[in-house]
Protein backbone atom coordinates (compact mmCIF):
# COMPACT_ATOMS: atom_id res chain seq x y z
CA UNK A 1 0.00 0.00 0.00
CA UNK A 2 1.00 3.61 -0.38
CA UNK A 3 2.51 5.49 2.53
CA UNK A 4 2.69 9.25 2.87
CA UNK A 5 4.49 11.31 5.46
CA UNK A 6 2.77 13.34 8.15
CA UNK A 7 2.52 16.39 5.91
CA UNK A 8 0.73 14.59 3.10
CA UNK A 9 -1.60 11.99 4.63
CA UNK A 10 -4.68 10.99 2.69
CA UNK A 11 -7.96 12.57 3.81
CA UNK A 12 -10.55 10.26 5.29
CA UNK A 13 -12.53 8.29 2.75
CA UNK A 14 -10.16 8.96 -0.16
CA UNK A 15 -8.43 6.04 -1.83
CA UNK A 16 -5.08 6.53 -3.51
CA UNK A 17 -4.18 4.52 -6.61
CA UNK A 18 -2.11 1.43 -5.91
CA UNK A 19 0.88 0.44 -8.00
CA UNK A 20 1.05 -2.96 -9.61
CA UNK A 21 4.36 -3.43 -7.79
CA UNK A 22 4.96 -3.51 -4.04
CA UNK A 23 6.95 -0.29 -4.11
CA UNK A 24 5.88 2.19 -1.45
CA UNK A 25 5.33 5.79 -2.38
CA UNK A 26 5.79 8.77 -0.11
CA UNK A 27 6.50 12.47 -0.02
CA UNK A 28 9.37 12.01 2.43
CA UNK A 29 12.20 14.44 1.54
CA UNK A 30 15.19 12.56 0.17
CA UNK A 31 18.58 14.21 -0.22
CA UNK A 32 21.06 11.43 -1.02
CA UNK A 33 24.81 12.12 -1.20
CA UNK A 34 25.86 13.76 -4.43
CA UNK A 35 28.44 11.84 -6.38
CA UNK A 36 29.43 14.13 -9.23
CA UNK A 37 30.37 17.76 -9.75
CA UNK A 38 30.06 18.66 -6.09
CA UNK A 39 31.09 22.25 -5.41
CA UNK A 40 34.26 22.32 -3.33
CA UNK A 41 33.68 23.96 0.03
CA UNK A 42 35.63 27.17 0.41
CA UNK A 43 35.91 27.66 -3.36
CA UNK A 44 32.30 28.67 -4.13
CA UNK A 45 30.51 31.20 -1.94
CA UNK A 46 27.00 29.82 -2.49
CA UNK A 47 25.63 27.08 -4.68
CA UNK A 48 22.53 25.00 -5.39
CA UNK A 49 22.93 21.31 -6.07
CA UNK A 50 20.35 20.14 -8.63
CA UNK A 51 19.70 16.40 -8.59
CA UNK A 52 18.68 15.46 -12.11
CA UNK A 53 17.91 11.89 -11.03
CA UNK A 54 15.20 13.28 -8.75
CA UNK A 55 13.88 15.50 -11.54
CA UNK A 56 13.45 12.54 -13.86
CA UNK A 57 11.97 10.48 -11.05
CA UNK A 58 9.37 13.14 -10.23
CA UNK A 59 8.34 13.36 -13.88
CA UNK A 60 7.80 9.60 -13.96
CA UNK A 61 5.83 9.65 -10.71
CA UNK A 62 3.49 12.31 -12.03
CA UNK A 63 3.04 10.42 -15.28
CA UNK A 64 2.16 7.29 -13.31
CA UNK A 65 -0.87 8.81 -11.60
CA UNK A 66 -2.27 10.28 -14.83
CA UNK A 67 -4.27 8.83 -17.66
CA UNK A 68 -2.08 7.16 -20.28
CA UNK A 69 -3.43 9.59 -22.90
CA UNK A 70 -2.26 12.66 -20.98
CA UNK A 71 1.08 14.28 -21.78
CA UNK A 72 3.09 16.68 -19.66
CA UNK A 73 3.76 20.37 -20.23
CA UNK A 74 6.56 21.13 -17.78
CA UNK A 75 6.37 24.60 -16.26
CA UNK A 76 9.91 26.00 -16.42
CA UNK A 77 9.21 29.70 -15.87
CA UNK A 78 11.32 31.75 -13.44
CA UNK A 79 14.46 29.81 -14.45
CA UNK A 80 12.66 26.54 -13.74
CA UNK A 81 11.69 27.70 -10.26
CA UNK A 82 15.30 28.59 -9.56
CA UNK A 83 16.69 25.24 -10.71
CA UNK A 84 18.14 26.51 -14.00
CA UNK A 85 15.77 26.69 -16.94
CA UNK A 86 18.06 25.58 -19.74
CA UNK A 87 19.58 22.58 -17.97
CA UNK A 88 16.28 21.40 -16.50
CA UNK A 89 14.38 21.74 -19.78
CA UNK A 90 17.05 19.97 -21.82
CA UNK A 91 17.08 17.12 -19.29
CA UNK A 92 13.30 16.80 -19.61
CA UNK A 93 13.70 16.84 -23.40
CA UNK A 94 16.01 13.86 -23.05
CA UNK A 95 13.31 11.85 -21.25
CA UNK A 96 10.66 12.60 -23.85
CA UNK A 97 8.92 15.71 -22.53
CA UNK A 98 8.29 18.07 -25.44
CA UNK A 99 5.86 20.67 -24.10
CA UNK A 100 7.05 23.51 -21.86
CA UNK A 101 5.53 26.64 -20.34
CA UNK A 102 7.31 29.92 -19.59
CA UNK A 103 6.06 33.27 -18.28
CA UNK A 104 7.39 35.65 -20.93
CA UNK A 105 9.05 35.78 -24.32
CA UNK A 106 12.62 36.23 -23.07
CA UNK A 107 12.47 32.94 -21.18
CA UNK A 108 11.23 31.17 -24.29
CA UNK A 109 13.89 32.67 -26.56
CA UNK A 110 16.64 31.66 -24.14
CA UNK A 111 15.44 28.06 -24.14
CA UNK A 112 15.19 27.96 -27.93
CA UNK A 113 18.66 29.47 -28.37
CA UNK A 114 20.02 26.70 -26.16
CA UNK A 115 18.58 23.94 -28.29
CA UNK A 116 15.35 23.08 -26.45
CA UNK A 117 12.98 21.14 -28.71
CA UNK A 118 9.21 20.98 -28.75
CA UNK A 119 6.46 23.45 -27.93
CA UNK A 120 7.23 26.42 -25.68
CA UNK A 121 4.07 28.18 -24.51
CA UNK A 122 4.26 31.77 -23.25
CA UNK A 123 1.69 31.90 -20.45
CA UNK A 124 1.69 35.69 -20.08
CA UNK A 125 1.35 38.78 -22.21
CA UNK A 126 3.71 39.58 -25.08
CA UNK A 127 3.53 42.99 -26.77
CA UNK A 128 1.88 42.50 -30.19
CA UNK A 129 4.77 44.24 -31.96
CA UNK A 130 6.94 41.29 -30.91
CA UNK A 131 4.87 38.90 -33.02
CA UNK A 132 7.76 38.44 -35.53
CA UNK A 133 10.05 37.34 -32.69
CA UNK A 134 7.45 34.88 -31.42
CA UNK A 135 7.35 33.38 -34.89
CA UNK A 136 11.12 33.49 -35.40
CA UNK A 137 11.77 31.40 -32.29
CA UNK A 138 8.80 29.09 -32.91
CA UNK A 139 7.11 30.00 -29.65
CA UNK A 140 3.42 29.61 -28.87
CA UNK A 141 1.58 32.65 -27.50
CA UNK A 142 -1.36 32.63 -25.11
CA UNK A 143 -4.39 34.57 -26.39
CA UNK A 144 -5.65 36.53 -23.40
CA UNK A 145 -8.61 38.31 -25.01
CA UNK A 146 -10.40 38.88 -28.29
CA UNK A 147 -8.85 42.34 -28.55
CA UNK A 148 -5.38 40.91 -27.98
CA UNK A 149 -6.01 38.39 -30.75
CA UNK A 150 -6.97 41.20 -33.10
CA UNK A 151 -3.78 43.09 -32.25
CA UNK A 152 -1.61 40.04 -32.97
CA UNK A 153 -3.51 39.27 -36.16
CA UNK A 154 -2.90 42.81 -37.44
CA UNK A 155 0.81 42.05 -37.85
CA UNK A 156 0.07 39.39 -40.47
CA UNK A 157 2.50 36.92 -38.92
CA UNK A 158 1.54 33.26 -38.68
CA UNK A 159 1.65 32.24 -35.02
CA UNK A 160 0.71 29.21 -32.96
CA UNK A 161 -1.51 30.20 -30.04
CA UNK A 162 -3.33 28.66 -27.08
CA UNK A 163 -6.60 30.34 -26.04
CA UNK A 164 -6.90 31.08 -22.30
CA UNK A 165 -10.39 30.68 -20.82
CA UNK A 166 -11.17 32.40 -17.51
CA UNK A 167 -13.33 29.90 -15.61
CA UNK A 168 -13.34 31.76 -12.29
CA UNK A 169 -9.83 32.78 -11.30
CA UNK A 170 -10.43 36.29 -12.72
CA UNK A 171 -6.82 36.93 -13.60
CA UNK A 172 -6.12 36.37 -17.30
CA UNK A 173 -8.22 35.00 -20.11
CA UNK A 174 -11.55 35.38 -21.87
CA UNK A 175 -14.57 34.98 -19.55
CA UNK A 176 -16.08 31.55 -20.09
CA UNK A 177 -19.57 32.99 -20.57
CA UNK A 178 -18.44 35.18 -23.50
CA UNK A 179 -18.61 32.41 -26.04
CA UNK A 180 -18.77 34.82 -28.98
CA UNK A 181 -15.43 36.38 -28.04
CA UNK A 182 -13.95 32.94 -27.44
CA UNK A 183 -15.02 31.60 -30.82
CA UNK A 184 -13.65 34.67 -32.58
CA UNK A 185 -10.16 33.67 -31.43
CA UNK A 186 -10.38 30.47 -33.51
CA UNK A 187 -11.11 32.31 -36.76
CA UNK A 188 -8.11 34.60 -37.23
CA UNK A 189 -6.34 33.65 -40.49
CA UNK A 190 -2.80 34.05 -39.10
CA UNK A 191 -3.35 32.64 -35.60
CA UNK A 192 -3.30 28.86 -35.55
CA UNK A 193 -4.97 27.61 -32.38
CA UNK A 194 -3.06 24.58 -31.13
CA UNK A 195 -4.47 24.54 -27.59
CA UNK A 196 -7.19 25.71 -25.22
CA UNK A 197 -6.67 25.99 -21.47
CA UNK A 198 -7.72 27.41 -18.15
CA UNK A 199 -6.32 27.57 -14.61
CA UNK A 200 -7.72 26.14 -11.38
CA UNK A 201 -7.59 28.57 -8.48
CA UNK A 202 -8.49 26.27 -5.56
CA UNK A 203 -7.28 22.82 -6.58
CA UNK A 204 -4.84 22.81 -3.64
CA UNK A 205 -7.75 22.66 -1.17
CA UNK A 206 -9.78 19.60 -0.21
CA UNK A 207 -12.49 21.28 1.85
CA UNK A 208 -15.99 20.73 0.39
CA UNK A 209 -16.27 24.37 -0.68
CA UNK A 210 -12.87 24.25 -2.38
CA UNK A 211 -13.63 21.03 -4.20
CA UNK A 212 -17.00 22.44 -5.17
CA UNK A 213 -15.45 25.52 -6.74
CA UNK A 214 -12.90 23.41 -8.61
CA UNK A 215 -15.62 21.16 -10.00
CA UNK A 216 -17.54 24.24 -11.13
CA UNK A 217 -14.45 25.51 -12.95
CA UNK A 218 -14.10 22.13 -14.63
CA UNK A 219 -17.77 22.18 -15.64
CA UNK A 220 -17.42 25.66 -17.15
CA UNK A 221 -14.27 24.67 -19.03
CA UNK A 222 -15.77 21.45 -20.38
CA UNK A 223 -18.83 23.38 -21.53
CA UNK A 224 -16.67 25.83 -23.51
CA UNK A 225 -14.75 22.98 -25.16
CA UNK A 226 -18.05 21.26 -26.03
CA UNK A 227 -19.44 24.46 -27.56
CA UNK A 228 -16.29 24.93 -29.64
CA UNK A 229 -16.48 21.41 -31.02
CA UNK A 230 -20.20 21.75 -31.69
CA UNK A 231 -19.43 24.84 -33.76
CA UNK A 232 -16.86 22.95 -35.79
CA UNK A 233 -13.90 24.68 -34.13
CA UNK A 234 -10.98 22.53 -33.03
CA UNK A 235 -9.70 23.41 -29.53
CA UNK A 236 -6.31 21.77 -30.04
CA UNK A 237 -4.61 20.39 -26.93
CA UNK A 238 -6.84 20.91 -23.91
CA UNK A 239 -5.36 21.49 -20.43
CA UNK A 240 -6.31 22.87 -17.02
CA UNK A 241 -4.37 20.99 -14.30
CA UNK A 242 -1.22 22.34 -12.66
CA UNK A 243 0.55 20.53 -9.78
CA UNK A 244 -2.35 20.37 -7.33
CA UNK A 245 -4.81 19.67 -10.12
CA UNK A 246 -2.73 16.61 -10.94
CA UNK A 247 -2.33 15.41 -7.36
CA UNK A 248 -5.90 16.04 -6.25
CA UNK A 249 -7.77 15.27 -9.50
CA UNK A 250 -5.70 12.60 -11.27
CA UNK A 251 -8.82 11.00 -12.74
CA UNK A 252 -9.27 13.86 -15.22
CA UNK A 253 -8.45 13.03 -18.82
CA UNK A 254 -7.26 16.13 -20.63
CA UNK A 255 -4.54 16.23 -23.28
CA UNK A 256 -1.90 17.98 -21.17
CA UNK A 257 -1.09 18.77 -17.55
CA UNK A 258 1.17 21.59 -16.36
CA UNK A 259 3.23 20.50 -13.34
CA UNK A 260 5.30 23.21 -11.68
CA UNK A 261 6.30 22.91 -8.02
CA UNK A 262 5.53 19.17 -7.88
CA UNK A 263 7.95 18.51 -10.73
CA UNK A 264 10.67 19.88 -8.45
CA UNK A 265 9.66 17.51 -5.67
CA UNK A 266 7.74 19.84 -3.37
CA UNK A 267 4.36 21.30 -2.53
CA UNK A 268 3.61 24.97 -1.99
CA UNK A 269 2.85 24.68 1.72
CA UNK A 270 4.39 22.47 4.37
CA UNK A 271 1.06 21.22 5.71
CA UNK A 272 -0.78 20.57 2.45
CA UNK A 273 -2.58 17.26 2.00
CA UNK A 274 -3.21 15.70 -1.39
CA UNK A 275 -5.29 12.80 -2.62
CA UNK A 276 -2.73 11.02 -4.79
CA UNK A 277 0.24 9.07 -3.61
CA UNK A 278 3.40 10.12 -5.39
CA UNK A 279 6.99 9.64 -4.32
CA UNK A 280 8.14 13.21 -4.89
CA UNK A 281 11.79 13.94 -4.13
CA UNK A 282 13.23 17.44 -3.69
CA UNK A 283 15.51 18.33 -6.59
CA UNK A 284 17.38 21.28 -5.06
CA UNK A 285 19.73 21.66 -2.11
CA UNK A 286 21.15 25.08 -1.18
CA UNK A 287 24.58 25.49 0.40
CA UNK A 288 27.15 28.16 1.25
CA UNK A 289 30.60 28.51 2.78
CA UNK A 290 31.85 29.66 6.18
CA UNK A 291 34.14 32.62 5.57
CA UNK A 292 35.15 33.46 9.14
CA UNK A 293 34.79 32.11 12.67
CA UNK A 294 35.24 34.36 15.70
CA UNK A 295 34.58 34.73 19.41
CA UNK A 296 32.13 37.41 20.54
CA UNK A 297 32.01 38.48 24.18
CA UNK A 298 28.80 38.87 26.13
CA UNK A 299 26.96 42.17 25.56
CA UNK A 300 28.83 42.81 22.31
CA UNK A 301 26.31 43.28 19.45
CA UNK A 302 26.34 41.28 16.21
CA UNK A 303 25.35 42.83 12.87
CA UNK A 304 23.28 45.79 11.71
CA UNK A 305 21.07 47.57 14.18
CA UNK A 306 22.46 45.63 17.15
CA UNK A 307 19.48 43.31 16.79
CA UNK A 308 21.37 40.49 18.45
CA UNK A 309 23.30 41.04 21.66
CA UNK A 310 24.55 37.83 23.31
CA UNK A 311 24.00 37.35 27.01
CA UNK A 312 27.15 35.22 27.22
CA UNK A 313 30.37 34.67 25.35
CA UNK A 314 29.62 32.93 22.06
CA UNK A 315 31.33 31.65 18.95
CA UNK A 316 29.89 32.76 15.61
CA UNK A 317 30.47 31.91 11.97
CA UNK A 318 29.87 34.19 9.00
CA UNK A 319 28.30 32.47 5.99
CA UNK A 320 28.64 33.69 2.40
CA UNK A 321 24.99 33.98 1.40
CA UNK A 322 22.37 36.69 1.95
CA UNK A 323 19.12 38.20 0.82
CA UNK A 324 20.56 39.16 -2.59
CA UNK A 325 20.96 35.42 -3.12
CA UNK A 326 17.33 34.77 -2.22
CA UNK A 327 17.41 34.11 1.52
CA UNK A 328 14.43 35.93 3.06
CA UNK A 329 15.62 38.64 5.40
CA UNK A 330 12.74 37.77 7.73
CA UNK A 331 14.08 34.24 8.24
CA UNK A 332 16.29 35.47 11.07
CA UNK A 333 13.24 36.83 12.90
CA UNK A 334 11.32 33.57 12.78
CA UNK A 335 13.68 31.01 14.25
CA UNK A 336 15.65 30.37 11.09
CA UNK A 337 18.56 27.99 11.26
CA UNK A 338 21.07 26.16 9.08
CA UNK A 339 22.88 22.84 9.24
CA UNK A 340 26.62 22.54 9.74
CA UNK A 341 28.60 19.45 10.65
CA UNK A 342 25.30 17.59 10.94
CA UNK A 343 23.93 19.93 13.60
CA UNK A 344 21.53 22.86 13.76
CA UNK A 345 22.95 26.37 14.11
CA UNK A 346 20.63 29.33 14.67
CA UNK A 347 20.83 32.39 12.43
CA UNK A 348 21.57 35.43 14.60
CA UNK A 349 21.41 39.14 13.89
CA UNK A 350 20.19 40.62 10.63
CA UNK A 351 20.57 38.74 7.37
CA UNK A 352 22.64 41.01 5.13
CA UNK A 353 22.65 41.38 1.37
CA UNK A 354 25.63 39.05 0.92
CA UNK A 355 26.09 37.15 4.18
CA UNK A 356 24.57 36.01 7.44
CA UNK A 357 25.86 34.92 10.84
CA UNK A 358 25.16 31.77 12.83
CA UNK A 359 25.78 30.69 16.42
CA UNK A 360 28.20 27.73 16.48
CA UNK A 361 29.07 27.88 20.19
CA UNK A 362 27.92 24.32 20.82
CA UNK A 363 29.28 22.84 17.59
CA UNK A 364 32.89 21.75 17.77
CA UNK A 365 35.43 22.08 14.99
CA UNK A 366 33.72 24.70 12.82
CA UNK A 367 36.28 26.54 10.73
CA UNK A 368 36.74 28.63 7.59
CA UNK A 369 35.70 26.75 4.45
CA UNK A 370 33.07 24.54 6.10
CA UNK A 371 29.89 23.86 4.14
CA UNK A 372 26.62 25.21 5.51
CA UNK A 373 23.30 23.73 4.34
CA UNK A 374 20.31 26.06 4.10
CA UNK A 375 18.08 23.65 2.18
CA UNK A 376 18.85 19.96 2.07
CA UNK A 377 20.36 17.27 4.23
CA UNK A 378 23.45 17.18 6.44
CA UNK A 379 23.88 13.92 8.30
CA UNK A 380 20.59 12.86 9.85
CA UNK A 381 19.04 16.34 9.74
CA UNK A 382 17.11 17.99 6.91
CA UNK A 383 15.78 21.43 6.11
CA UNK A 384 13.22 21.66 3.30
CA UNK A 385 12.35 24.68 1.21
CA UNK A 386 8.78 24.20 2.45
CA UNK A 387 9.93 24.59 6.05
CA UNK A 388 11.80 27.78 5.20
CA UNK A 389 8.73 29.12 3.43
CA UNK A 390 6.50 28.26 6.38
CA UNK A 391 8.73 30.20 8.76
CA UNK A 392 8.62 33.24 6.50
CA UNK A 393 4.89 33.14 5.85
CA UNK A 394 5.18 32.46 2.12
CA UNK A 395 5.03 29.58 -0.37
CA UNK A 396 7.75 27.18 -1.40
CA UNK A 397 7.47 28.47 -4.97
CA UNK A 398 8.68 31.91 -3.88
CA UNK A 399 11.64 30.58 -1.90
CA UNK A 400 12.91 28.63 -4.90
CA UNK A 401 12.19 31.15 -7.65
CA UNK A 402 13.89 34.02 -5.79
CA UNK A 403 17.28 32.29 -5.69
CA UNK A 404 19.68 34.74 -7.28
CA UNK A 405 22.01 34.48 -10.23
CA UNK A 406 25.07 34.60 -7.97
CA UNK A 407 24.12 31.18 -6.64
CA UNK A 408 26.01 28.71 -8.81
CA UNK A 409 23.94 25.75 -10.03
CA UNK A 410 25.74 22.41 -9.82
CA UNK A 411 24.03 19.55 -11.69
CA UNK A 412 24.42 15.99 -10.50
CA UNK A 413 23.30 12.65 -11.88
CA UNK A 414 24.05 9.03 -11.24
CA UNK A 415 23.79 8.20 -14.95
Amino acid sequence: MLTLNRYHSLPAGVMAPIRSTNKKASFVPMYPPYQKKKAASGQVRAWAEINLDHLRHNAEELKWILSSRTNMMAVVKADAYGHGGVEVTKELNRVGINHFAVAEIGEGIRLRKNGVRGEILILGYTAPELAPRIARYRLTQTLLSREYGEALESYGVTLNVHVKIDTGMNRLGIPCHDIEAIMACYRYPHLQVTGTFSHLSMSDGLAPSEQGFTKEQLRRFDQVVHQLKAAGLHPGLVHIQSSYGILNYPELKYDLVRPGIALYGLLSHEGDKVRSGADLRPVLSLKATVTQVKEVEASHPVGYGHRFIPARNIRIATVSIGYADGIPRSLADHGGYVLIRGQRANIIGSICMDQLTIDVTSIGGVHHGDTVTLIGQDGAKTITASQMAERCGTVTNEILSRLGGRVERVYTSGK
